[in-house]
């Protein structure tokens, strides 16, 4: 990093941040997180937010059950969310005891943590100026215990922060090989940018793919973004196919054994509609494999 000249400091480092809960992801994302955090060479935040709906701070049940004879229930049921609160609190700091145990193991130093009280999606917007990337698994403890495949909160983060996003499956697999969901926007483009300023796929087999009719113009704009490309030393390959993006994405991820998907959470042409209404929840719902998602 760089002096700030107005404030003559300089900056903290930016920090990957692994989004720890109780869901079965959970151990994915410390493993995830340490693969990012080494690959890019940032510092690593684990972080847990307790949902203020199911644990709140302090209830007021003034009102609620009259007075009288019913003080005695009342000041009881006060004691018992009190205590409730008190054990959410401990089995956080317990959650991530053992997620700092585990990424330690892996080799990582500067591991910190921190505990929120809050809702997910706006304490993440809230520790953006200070993040390089949030980790979360697909499938988070509260759609797991309702049965849904997604995290019921994981299109909300997608749509309240400008970092990028890292979804994460269950299992861990150390990714060999990245690509890039192009459609030639500007979106796309600055989704090159911030590509080729960050070390994390370098010396990996990199696809850019474009989901669309095969024509010059297409081509060129992929050669463009390959060139971008060209100072992290990717092992770039680039790909038009036409069809269905959803479908074709995935066929081609595939067919190509290719670990990491990335696409922009908004673009141009079909490319718009993946993180908008019913095709997020498509998109998401059959990954096998981590996604990033990039604003």
């Amino acid at each position: 990093m760089t002096p700030n000249t107005r404030e003559n400091k300089v900056q903290s480092p930016l920090q990957v941040v692994a989004c720890i809960d109780g869901s079965s992801a959970a151990l994915a994302v410390c493993d995830y997180s340490v693969w990012a955090s080494r690959r890019m060479g940032d510092p690593l935040l684990l972080l847990h937010v307790l949902d203020k709906e199911k644990y709140p701070v302090r209830t007021d049940m003034s009102g609620n059950i009259g007075l009288g004879s019913r003080e005695q229930l009342q000041e009881e049921l006060v004691n018992l969310d009190a205590k409730r609160s008190k054990l959410a609190l401990e089995h956080s700091r317990v959650m991530l005891d053992e997620a700092e145990k585990r990424v330690r193991e892996s080799g990582i130093e500067d591991a910190s943590k921190h505990q929120r009280h809050g809702e997910l999606a706006s304490s993440l917007v809230e520790l953006e100026p200070d993040a390089r990337m949030f980790v979360l698994g697909l499938s988070g403890e509260s759609s797991a215990a309702a049965g849904r495949r997604v995290g019921s909160q994981l299109e909300t983060v997608i749509r309240s922060v400008h970092r990028p996003v890292f979804l994460v499956p269950d299992e861990f697999t150390a990714p060999r090989s990245a690509m890039l969901a192009f459609d030639g926007s500007p979106t796309a483009f600055r989704s090159i940018e911030l590509l080729a300023g960050t070390p994390v796929f370098k010396g990996m087999p990199f696809h850019l793919l474009l989901v669309g009719a095969d024509t010059e113009k297409h081509r060129t704009q992929l050669q463009q973004a390959k060139d971008a490309l060209a100072p992290q030393g990717l092992d770039v390959h680039v790909a038009i196919r036409d069809g269905n993006v959803e479908q074709t994405l995935h066929a081609y991820q595939e067919e190509h054994d290719i670990d990491i998907l990335i696409m922009g959470a908004y673009g141009h042409s079909r490319i718009r509609r993946f993180l908008v209404g019913s095709t997020t929840t498509k998109m998401l719902q059959t990954a096998k494999k981590p996604m990033v998602v990039l604003r």
